[in-house]
């Protein structure tokens, strides 16, 4: 069932429909489509996907997936590893932050044609800021896989292959305005900082990262706007 606040957002939207009538359409193609969702810091990335998959889940039971690619956050024991540990804690969620050679390689067998067998996904836990390994399981007989993320679309810092791997590419264009403000309001309830403070942690990170991200929205096969 779709929480009501969900509902409300997306009900009128033509975009979230036309989105629902697009993944319909793959579930006819014999073999596993894969959906990346991309849009900047604040976007609305993860509440739209997860607005997709429950939507689908209730029209089409277990047809659907919905992943992420924070569970590929370097976790705190590598970021400390690191020769630059400090500002590599100070930017954690910039493109070069993640393990993009395990998501690639997560992602692949995710298009494996021949992979008989189900396939085992990280999620990231907020609360204790690390990845946890194997926490999601994608079922062989899935048809539909959507990714939301960040860096699906970057070309350096080891998100090369990311793009080739996704039948489509989707990217939210949220207006930068808008998505700070979000971006704020949850800094000040996850971290108990000020406004201030949280205005000073996106530009010194959100901002930039953001700046990467639009840098490669031409590349999408299709703009939301939400």
């Amino acid at each position: 069932m779709i929480p009501d606040k969900l509902h409300n957002l997306y009900a009128y939207s033509s975009d979230v429909e036309q989105a629902i009538k697009k993944m319909e359409s793959m579930l006819v193609k014999p073999n596993r489509s894969i959906i990346g969702l991309s849009g900047g810091p604040g976007s609305g990335k993860s509440t739209l996907a997860r607005y997709l998959y429950t939507r689908m889940k209730e029209l089409y039971p277990n047809q659907v997936a919905c992943l992420s690619m924070d569970g590929f956050h370097l976790t705190k024991q590598a970021l400390a590893e690191l020769p630059n540990a400090e500002e590599a804690f100070s930017r954690r969620g910039a493109p070069w932050t993640f393990d993009t050679e395990r998501f690639i390689q997560k992602t692949r067998s995710l298009k494996d044609i021949y992979l008989q067998q189900d396939v085992l996904w990280p999620s990231f836990d907020h609360r204790l800021g690390d990845p946890i390994e194997n926490d999601i399981i994608i079922s062989k007989d899935t048809k539909i896989i959507l990714i939301e993320g960040l860096y699906l679309l970057h070309k350096d810092d080891g998100w090369q292959e990311s793009a080739g791997l996704m039948d489509q590419h989707w990217f939210l264009d949220t207006p930068l305005e808008l998505a700070f403000e979000r971006l704020a309001q949850r800094h000040m309830q996850a971290f108990g900082c000020t406004r201030d403070q949280a205005m000073s942690r996106i530009q010194n990170s959100d901002c930039i990262n953001a700046k990467t991200v639009f840098a490669c929205k031409s590349n999408a096969d299709w703009h939301l706007t939400i």
